[in-house]
């Protein structure tokens, strides 16, 4: 029987290079979105195409009820849950400097990307932990896939920053209380990754990265965060729960 994973934004993206290597890994797949079904078929059917079961929930992670669908969605489809990835996450909707940003945005910001993730773990990790008590072969974990601005500071997207500093403390929070379990909880922090989040700041970050920016002088691709992801679904880091995985070309090595 199929281990199964569940991707929140998974239709793009990150996400969509996250579910691709899992479907190539072996996983049966739920994914969720924001978009209507028939607007992701093109995506469901290039993860079918690697062979394994595919069901997309329509839900947004900010949504109390709607991640209750989702993870209720997964019991009636799969009856299983292994991996949970937190993925889905939303820039401000303004890039507004830290003197004039709105409570609005840093309401929306934090509910998308650190309260649903954070109350989705909740979800899922009773469950992983009914399974585990249920068979001690068990085998789960919980990936939160983050971003650079945990540490680093923009000015111009302060509640995007706090948002996944948010993330990166809930990753060890959950790492400490499911120790007991032997369940790993994990944080995948990539950097200056090519999606349609950072399409309109395409022509910035081709410049910095051709001034040195990076010590990889290329972007980063979804592709780069699937194969972290992967690899921590497939328990090959066992012994480092709550633990930073670092996508992001070097971005964040000192240098002189």
């Amino acid at each position: 029987m199929k281990r199964v994973a569940l991707i929140t934004g998974g239709g793009r993206g990150i996400g969509f290079g996250v579910a691709q290597a899992l479907a190539a890994e072996g996983f049966d797949l739920v994914f969720s979105g924001v978009r209507p079904a028939e607007q992701v078929q093109e995506a469901i059917g290039a993860l079918r195409a690697r062979g394994g079961e595919v069901l997309y929930c329509q839900a947004d992670v900010s949504d109390r009820d709607a991640r209750r669908r989702m993870i209720d969605a997964v019991r009636e489809k799969f009856g299983r849950l292994h991996v949970l990835v937190n993925n889905a996450g939303i820039a401000p909707p303004v890039r507004a400097d830290l003197l004039d940003a709105s409570e609005e945005s840093y309401e929306q910001v934090m509910r998308t990307n650190l309260q649903g993730p954070y109350f989705l773990t909740q979800l899922a990790a009773r469950w992983l932990v009914a399974q585990k008590k249920a068979d001690a072969a068990f085998r789960g974990c919980i990936i939160n896939v983050s971003s650079v601005s945990a540490t680093m500071a923009s000015v111009n997207r302060g509640e995007y920053c706090i948002s996944k500093a948010g993330v990166s403390m809930a990753t060890q929070l959950w790492a400490v209380r499911l120790g007991e379990f032997d369940l790993p909880v994990y944080e995948v922090r990539p950097g200056v990754t090519r999606t349609d989040m950072t399409a309109g700041v395409t022509e910035k970050y081709d410049k910095l990265i051709a001034q040195g920016l990076l010590v990889q002088a290329r972007w980063g691709v979804p592709e780069d965060v699937g194969k972290a992801v992967v690899m921590l679904a497939r328990g090959d880091l066992p012994y480092s729960t709550g633990q930073v995985i670092m996508v992001d070309g070097g971005l964040t090595v000192p240098r002189l």
